[in-house]
């Protein structure tokens, strides 16, 4: 057996000097006839590669493959060049407390944070948004915790 290995990494720029990437590395394993078929084995490598990038390019743009832009994501704030707006998105750390908090709670952290801030999944939440509602999360199990004592 044969094994090959395509990997591809990009990264795009964003408004206000920003950027973000990603990265794949796919291997697979061919037959080991292919290196007596120089012109298989290109193509299969070039299958893989492209896989590759493909993959990236999907994590970076959604489903539109071979643009530099975002995609849209309804009800969100938009960057317009001044720097007091730019949109900061919560921390994993932040998205990881939202989870753990809520899961103590009993509580959907998606429908949480969708309920009150309109966004599909918790790591569209603002820096902010994600602050904010794990100060909410804290409060609401301190008030059941001090409720149960009595």
């Amino acid at each position: 057996m044969l094994k090959l290995n395509a990997g591809f990494s990009r990264k795009v720029g964003e408004p206000n000097y920003g950027s973000r990437g990603a990265s794949v590395n796919v291997e697979l394993e061919v037959e080991s006839n292919l290196i007596n078929d120089p012109e298989a084995l290109t193509g299969r490598i070039r299958s893989l590669f492209d896989l590759a990038r493909r993959s990236v390019d999907e994590e970076l743009n959604g489903d539109r493959q071979g643009t530099d832009e975002q995609p849209d994501t309804p009800n969100r704030r938009r960057d317009n060049g001044n720097d007091r707006e730019r949109v900061r998105y919560a921390t994993v750390s932040q998205v990881r407390a939202i989870r753990a908090i809520a899961q103590k709670q009993q509580l959907d952290p998606n429908r949480l944070a969708n309920q009150r801030f309109r966004v599909n999944d918790l790591e569209e939440l603002t820096l902010r948004e994600a602050s904010s509602l794990i100060d909410e999360l804290k409060a609401n199990g301190n008030a059941a915790a001090k409720g149960g004592r009595r």
